[in-house]
């Protein structure tokens, strides 16, 4: 979900959306997350400030190591759901004003009247291994929402600036920022809502070991 209603959530259903989502798996029962719920004026701050950063040329400032820029078959696909995304709300390849104004909404996290900030415990740095446990809550996350009539987008233009999001949110310094979940009752009308990206066919990514044909 990319648009949403301005209709505030509770903060009763986030908690039960936490409560459902934390039963994800983690590795060796580590459970080495921490989640900070953000509404109101702290994330309008949070957002107003991150964009102005961004717009303004400021580096990104991220706390977990990023890949660059996307190559290859990840480009491509990247392309192609922006494509998909564009057409949907009738933005012109050489539009450039509402290409950019996109790019805007990525970094207020769509406006969403919730944010949550998904953390893990920096002592377990370097690794991947609590990145994937992260993912699996995040995931959670946007499940049970989506249980409960919530929309989410996965955002990580939303915190190109972690140093902000840590001063706003006050963050403890021993805690890594990954990834905010943009979080809000789904607006139906919202053209780009009802895009769906592709998938691989299975045939494509899948192997299978020892298995009789």
């Amino acid at each position: 979900m990319r648009g949403f209603k301005n209709k505030p959530v509770a903060r009763t259903v986030i908690e039960a959306i936490i409560e459902s989502a934390k039963r994800a798996p983690s590795s060796m029962n580590t459970q080495p997350w921490h989640v900070h719920v953000l509404t109101g004026s702290p994330l309008e701050e949070l957002r107003r400030r991150n964009m102005e950063e961004m717009v303004g040329g400021a580096k990104v400032k991220r706390d977990i190591i990023s890949h660059g820029e996307y190559q290859g078959v990840h480009r491509t696909r990247q392309v192609d759901i922006a494509k998909k995304l564009f057409g949907a709300m009738g933005i012109a390849r050489d539009d450039k004003p509402m290409r950019q104004d996109w790019v805007l909404r990525g970094f207020r996290q769509f406006d969403a009247p919730v944010s949550l900030v998904l953390t893990y415990d920096r002592v377990l740095d370097p690794g991947a291994v609590c990145h994937f446990d992260l993912g699996a809550l995040c995931y959670g996350i946007v499940l049970a929402a989506w249980d409960r009539g919530l929309g989410s987008v996965i955002n990580g233009q939303g915190i190109m600036r972690s140093d902000i999001v840590r001063e706003v949110a006050k963050i403890p310094e021993d805690e890594v920022i990954m990834t905010c979940v943009a979080m809000g009752y789904p607006d139906d009308g919202f053209a780009a809502n009802a895009v769906r990206s592709d998938r691989e066919a299975n045939s494509d990514f899948v192997r299978f070991v020892g298995f009789a044909e």
